[in-house]
C-alpha cells in the first residue's frame, strides 16, 4: 500500500513538525517556565474486536523506553466548554452531540487564538467530568449500548480543516470523535481517516483541566507541546507522557 509520505515513512503528518516550526514554536511559547503534564488512560475495549493497548510495566524502568523521535511543537486549546456556556450552547458528554466546525471556529475567534501550519490541537469539552461522577452512575452510563458519546462532528469540511492545519489532534473526549455518527456522517469517521489514512496522532481522554484553568489565568491559549510517546514497533497506542510549557 503506498503511504502519503513515502513507503518507508513512519511518522506520517508529524513530518509537518519541521526543524524551523519547533524552533519558532519554542521561541513564542516558553515564556514564563510554567509546565502542565497531560495524562491519558488506556482501557481494554472487550468484547469488542477493537486494536486498542493495554500497557502493563515497572514504574523504575519504564521511562528507560523512548521513541526515536518524540511529539514537539506548537500546541493549541480550545476551550468548547467554556464557549458553549457563554453562548447558550447545551452540550452533554454522553447525549450524541455533534461540535461543529462553525463552533470551534467561534470558540478560535472567542479566545483570540491563531490557529498555525502544523498546530498540535487540543479540545477541552468537559468530558472528564465523568471522574466526579458516583460509582452508581458511572456504572449506569457504562451499561449504555451502543453508547453516546458526544465529540467532533464527521463531515469532509472538518477533515479539510484538520488536513490543512494540524499535525496531530487531542482531546478530553472518549474518541475525539461523535461516537457513534450520526448515519449521514458515516463516511468520514475520523478514525478510519486519521489514524489509518493520514496517519494522524489521535489523542483520547486527556485531562486538560489543570492546563485550561492555567490558560483561562494567564489569558493564552497556546503553548510548547513536548511528548514523549513509548518506543514500541509495532504497537498500537502509547500514553502520551506530555507536558505543556507556558
Amino acid at each position: 500500500m503506498e503511504r502519503l509520505y513515502g513507503s518507508h515513512d513512519e511518522l506520517g503528518t508529524l513530518n509537518l513538525l519541521t526543524d524551523n516550526l519547533v524552533v519558532q514554536a519554542a521561541k513564542d511559547q516558553m515564556q514564563i517556565d510554567v509546565r502542565q503534564a497531560f495524562h491519558k488512560h488506556i482501557v481494554h475495549e472487550a468484547p469488542r474486536i477493537v486494536n486498542d493497548d493495554v500497557w502493563t510495566f515497572n514504574t523504575q524502568s519504564s521511562t528507560q523506553s523512548w521513541a526515536e523521535k518524540g511529539i514537539v511543537g506548537h500546541g493549541v486549546l480550545l476551550h468548547y466548554g467554556s464557549w458553549c456556556s457563554a453562548n447558550g450552547v447545551v452540550y452533554g458528554p454522553y447525549a450524541g452531540q455533534s461540535i461543529t466546525l462553525e463552533q470551534l471556529r467561534g470558540v478560535a475567534k472567542a479566545q483570540g487564538t491563531e490557529i498555525r501550519f502544523g498546530d498540535i490541537f487540543f479540545i477541552r469539552s468537559g468530558t472528564t467530568a465523568f471522574n466526579e461522577l458516583s460509582q452508581s452512575q458511572r456504572v449506569e452510563r457504562a451499561e449504555v449500548n451502543p453508547p453516546t458519546l458526544s465529540g467532533v462532528g464527521q463531515s469532509e469540511d472538518i477533515l479539510e480543516w484538520i488536513w490543512d492545519n494540524f499535525s496531530a489532534v487531542a482531546a478530553d473526549i472518549p474518541a475525539f470523535e461523535r461516537w457513534r455518527a450520526a448515519v449521514s456522517q458515516r463516511d468520514w469517521y475520523f478514525h478510519e481517516v486519521l489514524l489509518a489514512g493520514w496517519e494522524m496522532p489521535n489523542g483520547e481522554l486527556f485531562d486538560l483541566e489543570k492546563l485550561r484553568a492555567h490558560c483561562k489565568k494567564i489569558g493564552r491559549w497556546s503553548f510548547f507541546l513536548s511528548s514523549e510517546v513509548c518506543n514500541v514497533p509495532g504497537g498500537v497506542a502509547s500514553p502520551a507522557n506530555a507536558l505543556a510549557i507556558l
